[in-house]
């Protein structure tokens, strides 16, 4: 059937005005990235970063601690899903996953050096036992080659990663199959083994992709947790890109590029291996093994335990007036931290990632509704992407048109990865969405737009408002951009977070790193009351 030229004239439409927030978003970054990474051209400048004496071993930090780190990580979800999918344990892990979601990288990475540190409060538990009267040396020796970073990210990625299971298995065709591989008698392992992960590991390399991205160009967690004499290639680039030097610009250039190849040919060795690995597959020979899950070791109780650890420690050192080693408790409990707090950095982290939420909605809902669904994948591209490049063309392109150290210019840097996110939040209770009342609508007078606002994003409330609070999470959990684009103008909650974290007051630190936490989790609780108060009068809504 043919359209007619107020159709077509009206699909133009939305697909315009679907693009043009993306091409606003998306489109600086093009000249960005030539102005940026042009000195990279340079065989020069490969000639001083092979020589560059802190090279070497910041390219083994970050290769051991991105790779150990996403692989751990990967483990661990497996594990977990492998024991208890299905069954009444899933279900609880899927509830407290929103909680540890929330917890930002640098917020968990303060956390966890608290735990870990020589004088944290792993060591003081163990102090009870052994009997140290001092922080114990063995611990105290440098961490050349990122371990503690590794285990922050296999942590907290297998939180991401066990989230995007959650939502793989609640699709039904995976979920029936799971029953026909019981029903036909094969146990929980066989089922996973043979029926599940050859499908689900597919769907994972996106989501895994992006786990090692972050992990190669993580600078807030290195910092806290990292290596220092050298640090990481990540933290390197960083300095390099923010020397006045233009020679050291150009080393942190082509280091940055050096962090994208990493992640192009680590997804390209996981691919051939896939590969390999598919084509000399056995076929199943139909045996049948009773194997049950072991009862003597539960996964989930340390990784979850770690992250209420880390709030716990946090909530701790923020009210603690003295605390001594080897004291598991303070001594005292005071409000002066709290009181004396510089809350600059919260009301600027409010209203930067409320804006830059606010103006990713609308745009994520009319490109899922009027865009190309097809650039989808160029979408994410933010999300898969070593940050550090990225970063580095936002920045030339704010130089250029003298933006940098602005309110506007600092907003448009956190919108490069909010909107991606938000659309990946939001696309899957898009393409749920029941469409015979859309066509309803419109049988009954409505525009497409109209049946939209009345009708169709009413009833996406609730995963819209989740949709809004994981972008005003990311916007908050955002460091590169912010000290890249504000210039050191703005100060964050996650900024201020890692300055403190190179020496400063214990408490301090631990009230900035509270106060990073409390926003996202503030966002998600109104994202789940909304619906209930919104729908008050309309029970289907609630």
């Amino acid at each position: 059937m043919m359209l007619s030229p107020l159709c077509k004239r009206s699909l133009s439409r939305g697909q315009w005005l679907a693009l043009v927030p993306v091409a606003l978003i998306f489109g600086p970054l093009l000249p960005g990235l030539v102005w940026a990474l042009a000195p990279a051209l340079d065989g020069a400048v490969w000639l001083d970063l092979w020589l560059d004496a802190q090279w070497p071993q910041a390219l083994r930090a970050t290769l051991l601690s991105s790779v150990l780190g996403s692989a751990l990580a990967l483990v661990m979800a497996m594990l977990l899903a492998s024991w208890h999918y299905p069954g009444t344990l899933w279900l609880t892990l899927q509830r407290r996953l929103p909680l540890l979601l929330a917890l930002p990288h640098a917020a968990f990475a303060v956390g966890l050096f608290f735990l870990l540190a020589p004088s944290g409060w792993l060591a003081r538990g163990v102090a009870q036992v052994i009997g140290w009267v001092s922080p114990p040396d063995l611990i105290t020796v440098q961490d050349p080659y990122g371990l503690s970073l590794a285990l922050a990210l296999a942590i907290k990625e297998s939180w991401f990663l066990l989230w995007v299971l959650a939502a793989l298995l609640g699709e039904q065709q995976v979920s029936r199959q799971m029953v026909v591989a019981r029903l036909l008698g094969y146990s929980r392992a066989q089922a996973w083994r043979l029926i599940l992960w050859p499908q689900l590991l597919p769907r994972l390399g996106w989501p895994l992709a992006a786990v090692l991205a972050y992990g190669l160009s993580v600078v807030d967690m290195a910092i806290i947790l990292g290596p220092n004499t050298p640090p990481t290639l990540a933290v390197l680039v960083w300095r390099w890109l923010t020397d006045p030097d233009v020679a050291m610009q150009a080393r942190g250039a082509a280091a940055s590029l050096v962090l994208l190849v990493l992640l192009l040919v680590a997804a390209a060795l996981a691919r051939g291996f896939w590969r390999w690995r598919q084509r000399h597959r056995p076929d199943p020979d139909g045996l049948r093994y009773a194997t049950a899950a072991p009862g003597w070791f539960k996964l989930h109780i340390p990784l979850f335990l770690t992250g209420y650890a880390v709030l716990a420690v946090l909530l701790l050192w923020s009210f603690a007036e003295a605390w001594f080693f080897p004291a598991l408790w303070p001594d005292s409990l005071s409000w002066q931290a709290w009181l004396t707090a510089d809350w600059a950095p919260f009301w600027t982290t409010l209203w930067l990632a409320a804006v830059a939420s606010l103006l990713c909605l609308p745009a994520a809902l009319v490109w899922l509704e009027w865009g190309p669904q097809r650039l989808n994948a160029a979408l994410y591209l933010p999300l898969i992407v070593p940050a550090m490049p990225l970063v580095a063309a936002q920045y030339a392109a704010l130089l250029k048109l003298q933006l940098d150290g602005t309110a506007v210019g600092l907003v448009w840097s956190h919108l490069l990865w909010v909107l991606p996110y938000m659309v990946l939040t939001l696309v899957g209770a898009y393409r749920a969405f029941d469409t015979r009342v859309l066509v309803s609508a419109r049988a009954l007078g409505c525009t497409r737009l109209q049946a939209c606002l009345r009708v169709k994003w009413p009833l996406l409330m609730r995963p819209i408002l989740a949709t809004f609070a994981v972008g005003f999470a990311v916007s908050v959990a955002q460091y590169l951009p912010t000290l890249f684009a504000g210039g050191g103008r703005f100060v964050t909650v996650t900024t201020e977070a890692v300055a403190l974290s190179a020496g400063g007051n214990r408490r301090v630190l631990a009230v900035q790193a509270l106060l990073q936490i409390a926003l996202p989790v503030a966002a998600f609780a109104l994202a789940a009351w909304m619906p209930y108060w919104l729908g008050r009068h309309r029970k289907g809504l609630r």
